[in-house]
């Protein structure tokens, strides 16, 4: 097992960097390494909490807000998916999938252990998906996690089983909320993630890499489409099981569908007027 532990936030340009050296590769058969990133001692700051929030309209509470523990770890995760030993290069893995639990709420002033690990893999027939899972401790009680599912295109042996998780819900409701995406905020949300991804920055750097326009971090849209979720449970366990289909650009019109799948259960479906099929479906669950 290969182990990195921090004190502070790892440093993005540091894994930034790490992105552009080659990937050892994953041949066919071999084991994925188990890799561990472990951050001790994190405190939230009222600025980052406030950035969150005005990015997002979530509103501020005591507690931290849901998606928090999710967007401040993806700095783990970053440092994870660029470490050398990692077979597959960051920049040709995508988020398709975010499965994220909440056990208990977390003070604003909770001192945390955040962890992020390689839980597992599969070989699919056009790429390979891998799950990192990040765990966040207070006083050494699990009380928030996730496992972020990340896809790469290409040939890694033969193919397996899909992802019991790989089928999204289908969504018929009524819209629950309309707005127009921003590009204001970007690099500051970046900033909250350590994601400074130029496709979420730049159009013509989007473009080099097939997209027709630079978009949204996901993180920040999945928060904008809770903050709109009026009837979405409030209590304790809460789950959290989204479909990132594609990419929401900035300066379009999103529209938000909603519909109750029982009284402890929301599903939702975010689109674009550029685009009718879903960039985002999600089930909310208090469980």
């Amino acid at each position: 097992m290969i182990l990195q532990e921090f004190d502070r936030p790892p440093s993005a340009l540091r894994y930034m960097t790490l992105a552009f050296w080659p990937s050892p590769g994953l041949r066919p058969g071999a084991p994925f390494p188990s890799i561990v990133m472990r951050w001790r001692g994190y405190r939230a700051t009222a600025r980052d909490i406030d950035r969150f929030c005005s990015s997002s309209g979530v509103p501020a509470s005591e507690d931290l807000p849901f998606l928090f523990p999710h967007v401040i770890g993806f700095r783990l995760q970053m440092a994870l998916l660029t470490h050398p030993a990692f077979p597959v290069p960051i920049w040709r893995m995508l988020q398709i999938r975010n499965h994220l639990r909440q056990h208990r709420a977390i003070g604003r002033n909770a001192v945390l252990e955040l962890e992020a690990s390689v839980a597992g893999h599969r070989v699919l027939e056009k790429g390979l998906e891998v799950d990192v899972h990040c765990g966040v401790r207070e006083a050494g009680e699990l009380a928030w996690e996730g496992t972020n599912t990340f896809y790469a295109r290409g040939s890694f042996g033969a193919p397996g089983n899909a992802s019991p998780l790989a089928s999204a819900p289908t969504v018929n409701g009524d819209e629950a909320g309309r707005w127009r995406t921003s590009p204001d905020g970007a690099l500051r949300f970046g900033a909250l993630t350590g994601d400074y991804n130029g496709i979420h920055l730049s159009d013509p750097y989007a473009r080099l890499f097939g997209f027709k326009r630079a978009f949204l971090h996901p993180q920040r849209v999945l928060a904008q489409c809770l903050a709109r979720l009026s009837a979405a449970p409030a209590a304790h366990p809460r789950r959290l099981d989204a479909w990132l289909k594609g990419p929401v650009p900035y300066a379009v019109e999103a529209s938000l569908r909603t519909s109750r799948a029982g009284t402890d259960e929301v599903l939702f479906a975010l689109t674009t007027d550029q685009d009718e099929r879903p960039a985002i479906i999600g089930r909310l669950t208090c469980a």
